[in-house]
């Protein structure tokens, strides 16, 4: 049976490998079984750890960097809104706030969840007034796209149009801008005209200088690297999963808590690795733990045996007993 200071003896060996886990995540690579224990987000997370918008947020970065509040509106469909999740904690908006506020502790970060089912590029841009100008946003994060393609929609000059327009209406309340571009997903990729939205959201970024969340493309890379399709994509082939939702919303915080900040910052890196290595070595201290659970169970279940084995024998050579009643 374990005893309580072999349990210590076994965590202080564990904490001491995390230096080693953190040098190697800082290198860029990861041990093969370390990979194995990780979560499918971590997995994500890890297979997309050089992501970026590909524009700075000055107002974002003011924010983070005197401590003041931050605010971010999400707005989008439901993806956004987190559909097929029991929870709002487990949407992206959500996760993001969170991770946010662990890596810039010193910052206020308020989220508002400004998505709806359904909502197309037209159907976001009518509602701005009342879902993202209302609250005076520092950071608007515009998940958009995926509806004007999966369900045949054939995007057109005209749409790439309503894109710039809302792009600069955004811009025009002073706010910072990611745009988050189609899921990675079979629904998505069925349609004939997916590239072309990929292509509109791109150029609209590139040319109005505002951030690029490519969800499309940390999918990709995340099934390429050996994350299974169905641990990011539910039932439907189209929305995320909770795993799905956790690594887009704590790759995007990341890079939102690296704005304004000249690259690399080893600090913030160090923390972010700091956090994965803790993370894999708690994971392997639980499969330890319970491979050393299941020893005790089964050394317990023999134990057990024996005894009744044993009674039986007893009461097989025992002589009988006159009962009186």
């Amino acid at each position: 049976m374990l005893t309580y200071f072999a349990l210590r003896t076994r965590t202080a060996r564990t904490i001491a490998s995390i230096g080693a886990a953190l040098l190697i995540g800082l290198s860029g690579s990861a041990p093969s079984q370390a990979q194995g224990e990780l979560s499918s987000a971590e997995r994500c997370l890890s297979a997309n750890f050089n992501v970026s918008l590909g524009a700075q947020l000055p107002r974002t970065a003011a924010r983070l960097n005197s401590g003041g509040p931050l605010k971010i509106v999400a707005i989008g469909s439901s993806s956004t809104v987190g559909l097929w999740v029991l929870r709002s904690a487990a949407t992206y908006p959500e996760v993001m706030r969170r991770e946010l506020s662990r890596l810039r502790s010193n910052a206020t970060i308020k989220v508002i969840n400004s998505g709806r089912i359904g909502d197309t590029i037209p159907n976001n841009i009518a509602r701005f007034e009342r879902d993202v100008f209302a609250h005076t946003p520092d950071l608007v994060i515009w998940q958009l796209g995926t509806n004007d393609v999966a369900w045949g929609g054939r995007p057109d000059q005209g749409l790439k149009r309503s894109v710039f327009e809302g792009v600069r209406a955004l811009k025009a309340v002073s706010s910072d801008v990611v745009l988050m571009d189609l899921q990675y997903a079979p629904q998505v990729l069925a349609s004939a005209s997916y590239s072309t939205m990929e292509g509109i959201i791109i150029d609209v970024a590139k040319q109005e200088r505002v951030g690029l969340f490519s969800r499309f493309a940390l999918m990709r890379n995340s099934i390429n690297a050996g994350v299974a399709q169905s641990a990011l994509v539910t039932f439907d082939g189209l929305h995320n999963t909770a795993d799905g939702y956790d690594c887009i919303g704590r790759a995007l915080a990341n890079e939102c808590a690296l704005t304004g900040v000249a690259r690399p910052n080893r600090k913030l890196r160090l923390r972010m690795s700091w956090a994965l290595a803790a993370k894999r070595a708690d994971a392997r201290e639980r499969q330890q733990d319970q491979i050393l659970l299941d020893d005790h169970r089964d050394s317990r279940s023999q134990w057990v045996t024996a005894i009744r084995a044993d009674a039986v024998r007893r009461c097989a050579h025992a002589p009988l007993r006159q009962r009186t009643y």
